[in-house]
């Protein structure tokens, strides 16, 4: 458990700096007047300028780097906690932005940060043995790939035709994302014991790819064209609700005994914490996020 929660935590760390260096790089891009389509949403070829430069490729790589950490944590922890305690990189999201993308955090802000981490510890706190994942239907694997493809498919559609209307949207479409892979990394075969040809032949393989890459491609758009810690907050409630309903109804995920009331006050208000930041976090309430007054970054060292 111990062991889980640290990478839980470390992959919550890597994805919340990961978030903000790739926003930086997605509002140098957007300043360099980047084409978007004809609804006001960034092109594709405007998603690839964001994604050249320098602060964005760092934070890619630490994506990925959360990517893995979470993955191992997802197998060593029930799903609502480990999901949850990735989704705190919101806090690691807000802190640095008001450096790095000089937001100014409400005390409204502030004060659902607070209650997102009080839900972390009573998580932490409740959390039983995880589920062993086994034994779940070929079917299910099939299915969970063929929403992984719907969500997005329909994602990248959505940003296309709302433009900026969309960047809520795409940041809980990312999410759904990276919560289907965590359900993907849960029931994958082929991963202990070892077997390669088992793992290959797996819809749930190409799930966790499919999801992992549209979400990360959904958060990047989400973050070009909407507030940063709004896009994360939507991303917290598309990775936790879904992935820690599954983990209970399915998996055999559970709390300890006794403490189930904790478990569901933890998740709760973890939700509602993540809800409230993006309400609080929307463009309106961050002027200062405009794209023309994000501040230039130089590698130093």
């Amino acid at each position: 458990m111990l062991i889980g929660l640290l990478t839980a935590v470390a992959a919550s760390v890597c994805y919340g700096t990961g978030s903000v260096l790739q926003a930086v790089g997605s509002r140098r891009s957007a300043r360099s007047g980047a084409a978007t389509t004809e609804f006001g949403g960034p092109s594709l070829s405007s998603t690839a300028k964001a994604a050249m430069t320098w602060e964005f490729i760092v934070g890619t790589i630490l994506d990925f780097v959360g990517f893995a950490l979470g993955a191992l944590a997802a197998r060593l922890l029930p799903l609502f906690l480990s999901q949850a305690v990735i989704s705190a990189n919101l806090v690691v999201t807000a802190v640095l932005s008001v450096r790095l993308l000089r937001i100014r955090l409400t005390r409204a802000e502030w004060t659902s940060i607070g209650v997102v981490c009080g839900a972390l510890v009573l998580l932490a706190t409740a959390a039983g043995e995880e589920g062993s994942g086994h034994g779940v239907p070929i079917a299910t694997h099939w299915w969970l790939l063929a929403i992984s493809l719907a969500l997005m498919a329909g994602g990248t559609l959505a940003v296309r035709l709302l433009g900026p209307r969309a960047a809520i949207l795409a940041g809980l479409l990312s999410g759904l994302g990276f919560g289907a892979l965590g359900v993907g990394v849960r029931v994958l075969n082929g991963v202990t014991p070892f077997d390669p040809a088992a793992m290959l032949t797996d819809p749930a393989l190409y799930a966790i790819v499919t999801a992992g890459v549209g979400g990360m491609y959904l958060h990047t758009v989400a973050l070009q064209i909407g507030s940063v810690n709004g896009a994360t907050a939507a991303l917290v409630v598309g990775e936790t609700v879904l992935p820690g309903a599954i983990g209970v109804l399915w998996l055999g995920d559970a709390s300890r005994a006794g403490l189930a009331w904790m478990a569901v006050l933890g998740f709760v208000l973890a939700v509602a914490g993540a809800v409230a930041v993006a309400w609080f976090g929307g463009p309106a309430a961050h002027m200062e996020e405009q794209p023309q007054q994000a501040p230039e970054l130089t590698p130093t060292g």
